[in-house]
């Protein structure tokens, strides 16, 4: 492999290789993004805080294990960003407010310590909405993050940061996390891949966590990657993927699953449930369709499963939580912005009693059912994880109707988070200046399978980024 002069370039896995066939030093790949961050940070604010002293301190670590011989681990001396909800020793975990500026956890969280234990380094915190509430990345203790592509439209929330880190190539891989497409959305918007894993494969937890989260938090929420490529992708789930006894939630299912009868059939949805789709957005579903097809997939144009009933079952868990878990913390702690999508977002919904709450959980399991005999005959699904481009900046606390359709765009990936699959978000393009993204849906534990389909359609599309910022 030919090593370019702008490290910072490279994707995750050709980076563990340089590092390994010593081409280059563990030292000279950290050094190098520490330096892109102080170039291109302050003009798109992704990266909340570098971890400038303990990441150099662990590539000379690194490097003295290479020139020893030793035997590496996958992502042995290659950087990593982690967005600020997420536990790392040595950093507060913020989740993007004032109040928790000083919170410093005494343990990594389960996959942080599974990266490091492969030799992943840990080089920066990037930005977040506060405690995840948007779509849009805007902190009240860090300000707001801006696509590189375009000021004025969103990088996506929550995990943007990550999401605009790697597209403007200050990291190869972040780590973020999807309760409402919190991976998926800002990686469409960016231009860059991400995988939101099955609920159980990636083990979470919390030194942190005051009290344990509600049930919409415990079945809808996932830790996931986000990269510049697929196969970045695969090799960070193979390294985050272990057991920890803090997660309970955790399944010791195999990374590959049962070889499925071929040619694997993919079920294309453009408009999850009819309810209107933006031409760009369209276009780039059926153009990655055809590139399936090429490849030899079976394709055909079918509607998701009951994505309307999925999305009002998602919203009234999700809002009978926040209504009786997270109210105070939302009022006593963040921005007047957030305060504002998230009564925006409860103003859609009635007041929910316990009959309706445990009615909810129940029709979850129905729709569940639905969604399992339909991956039965399709494995995989291909459609848009919003069906809008990404909206102009301010769009999502402009008043409830454009918080009910923002919820109407995210419909089918909300569907995943309510049922717990994974998916994978890539990019297959650009369209007026703004990246053109798909995600791939699979069964429980099929994680494999998105993946292979999001690398066929990678190599039809090829790589939107790193780019330098358009303004």
């Amino acid at each position: 492999m030919s090593i370019p002069h702008e490290l910072w370039r490279l994707g995750l896995a050709d980076l563990a290789s340089a590092i390994r066939g010593r081409q280059v030093s563990s030292r000279e790949v950290v050094q190098a993004h520490i330096d892109r961050i102080a170039v291109i940070n302050g003009r798109v604010n992704a990266v909340s805080a570098v971890l400038q002293e303990q990441a150099l301190r662990a590539a000379a670590a690194a490097d003295r294990a290479c020139a020893r011989g030793e035997t590496l681990g996958p992502l042995h001396g290659v950087p990593f960003t982690v967005k600020e909800n997420i536990d790392i020793v040595g950093s507060p975990t913020t989740s993007g407010v004032p109040a928790l500026s000083g919170a410093m956890p005494a343990l990594d969280a389960p996959h942080v310590a599974q990266l490091k234990r492969a030799g992943g380094i840990a080089l920066a915190r990037t930005n977040m909405a506060d405690f995840g509430f948007r779509w849009h990345t805007d902190s009240s203790l860090r300000g707001a993050s801006r696509n590189p592509w375009d000021a004025g439209r969103t990088p996506g929330g929550s995990s943007g940061g990550d999401a605009v880190a790697l597209a403007t190539g200050m990291t190869p891989l972040g780590l973020g996390n999807d309760f409402g497409g919190s991976l998926r959305y800002p990686a469409q918007c960016c231009g860059v891949a991400a995988l939101r894993p099955t609920l159980g494969r990636v083990a979470r937890a919390s030194a942190l966590a005051p009290a344990e989260f509600p049930i919409s938090f415990q079945l809808f929420s996932v830790q996931g990657p986000m990269a510049r490529h697929v196969r970045d992708l695969r090799l960070a789930l193979a390294a985050m993927s272990g057991a920890d006894p803090r997660d309970p939630w955790w399944v010791p299912a195999p990374l590959a699953g049962a070889e499925p009868a071929r040619p694997i059939k993919v079920a294309v949805c453009a408009d999850p449930g009819s309810g209107g789709v933006h031409r760009q957005v369209a276009a780039g579903v059926r153009k990655a369709a055809r590139w399936l097809a090429a490849a030899g997939y079976v394709v055909e144009e079918v509607d998701a499963p009951i994505v309307a009933e999925a999305l009002d079952t998602y919203m009234r868990i999700v809002a009978a939580d926040v209504r009786t878990t997270m109210l105070p913390a939302v009022a006593a702690m963040t921005s007047a912005d957030t305060q504002t999508f998230v009564d925006h977002f409860l103003g859609l919904l009635p007041e929910s009693t316990l009959p309706d709450y445990v009615a909810a959980l129940a029709r979850r399991n129905r729709i569940a059912r639905t969604w399992a005999e339909f991956m039965h005959e399709y494995p995989l699904l291909l459609g848009p994880v919003a069906t809008e481009p990404p909206f102009p900046v301010g769009f999502d606390v402009s008043g409830q109707d454009a918080v009910r359709a923002l919820m109407q765009t995210m419909r089918l990936g909300v569907s995943v988070n309510l049922l717990g699959l994974p998916a994978v978000a890539v990019p297959v393009g650009l369209e007026e200046g703004l990246p053109q993204g798909v995600q791939l849906v699979g069964a429980r534990y099929r994680e494999d399978l998105c993946l292979d389909a999001a690398e066929c359609i990678e190599q039809r599309a090829g790589a939107l980024t790193p780019i330098d910022p358009k303004f």
